[in-house]
């Protein structure tokens, strides 16, 4: 990677955050994190934006999925790359992440190296390749639904 990239972390345990960070450290990117989707939302609002974004579906208060939603909402934050990061591996699951925005959705356990992949992965697209495989993914797994 040649660029520095800037990524947030958004899971609430500790030492997912925590491994996700160092991992991403290692790979040139400066990572901050936020241990939810509230603090999340707080540091989008009142920071400067991160290049993307490793949000954990599973979390108290405000999940990954309204997370995502409330990003998408915000004129600001809209085009912001994200990539979801769960356990939540099941199509009905995966497609609802597509359906919401993600341009990413990664299952838990990662493997550190597909991490490192799929957030540079996202970060090459344009935004209208982004939505292009967003359309696509959301056509494949409506399918696989049924």
């Amino acid at each position: 990677m040649t660029a520095t990239f800037k990524a947030l972390v958004v899971d609430d345990a500790p030492d997912i955050r925590l491994l996700a960070e160092l991992v991403l450290s290692m790979a040139g990117f400066t990572v901050s994190a936020a241990s939810s989707g509230r603090e999340a939302l707080q540091r989008l609002a009142h920071n400067d934006l991160p290049d993307i974004v490793l949000l954990d579906v599973q979390m108290p208060e405000v999940d990954g999925w309204e997370t995502l939603t409330r990003v998408r909402a915000d004129r600001r934050t809209a085009g912001l790359p994200v990539v979801l990061c769960t356990v939540k591996g099941l199509p009905e699951d995966t497609l609802k992440g597509w359906t919401l925005g993600c341009d990413g959705y990664l299952g838990k356990p990662f493997d550190i190296g597909g991490l490192v992949e799929e957030l540079q992965g996202v970060l090459q697209r344009s935004p209208d390749q982004r939505e292009a495989l967003r359309r696509q993914k959301i056509t494949e797994l409506a399918r696989a639904v049924r």
